[in-house]
């Protein structure tokens, strides 16, 4: 969802159907956290486990809290058509921000939980043996900062980003003027009249050196 935006096969399309995608992909991922949850405290529950005490618990409760208010504001602001230009504009670099420092949490809470449940769950051999199971894992927290940080690179180069000139030409309503198209007529008509212009100037100046000639050849004739 973060890089619906950045891939360079995306921008022809349309920016109403990529905010779509954009959406329907974040809301996927919400319905797909809200199910964990409801999974980790039933589980929790069934083995008379404590819930919330750990820190992994903790950030992840509060990335899935910030997370829905990222999701319902979104929705509002930059989907719906009701809120003015001007407080899309200023609400777009915390949207970006938040959902850049949501994600960096997800990745975090991920590699928390994973470590937690290794040391829980590894007793012969322990974890601190680095049995297969704990190589494995430990690859796969490896696997996530790679690709968190990929996906972070993406998102924050420039040359990455949506072009502006093909936001203007995908937003343009149809039979529209395009930005500049106007002007360049204007310079080239007005050119063009110049043109003409100096070639009038110019064609009346070869008739009068034409005529002087002949005037001076009668003279000495």
């Amino acid at each position: 969802a973060i890089i619906v935006y950045r891939l360079p096969w995306t921008w022809k399309c349309s920016k109403l159907l990529m905010k779509f995608i954009h959406a329907g992909l974040n809301t996927i991922a919400m319905i797909l956290a809200i199910v964990s949850m409801v999974a980790v405290f039933d589980f929790h529950n069934a083995k008379n486990i404590p819930n919330m005490y750990s820190l992994h618990s903790w950030i992840g409760l509060a990335a899935v809290i910030f997370y829905s208010l990222q999701l319902f504001l979104g929705f509002a602001v930059f989907l719906l058509p009701f809120a003015p230009v001007h407080l899309r504009a200023a609400l777009m670099p915390i949207h970006v921000y938040s959902g850049l420092a949501i994600f960096a949490t997800v990745i975090a809470t991920a590699l928390m939980g994973i470590t937690e449940k290794l040391i829980f769950a590894l007793k012969t051999p322990a974890y601190s043996a680095s049995p297969p199971e704990a190589t494995l894992v430990n690859c796969l927290g490896l696997l996530l900062v790679v690709f968190g940080s990929l996906i972070l690179w993406m998102a924050s180069r420039p040359h990455w980003k949506r072009p502006p000139a093909e936001n203007a030409k995908i937003l343009r309503p149809i039979g529209a003027t395009p930005e500049g198209t106007e002007v360049e007529s204007t310079m080239t008509n007005s050119s063009n009249a110049d043109k003409s212009d100096l070639r009038s100037n110019t064609e009346a100046a070869r008739k009068q050196n034409m005529k002087l000639d002949d005037a001076g050849q009668r003279s000495t004739m």
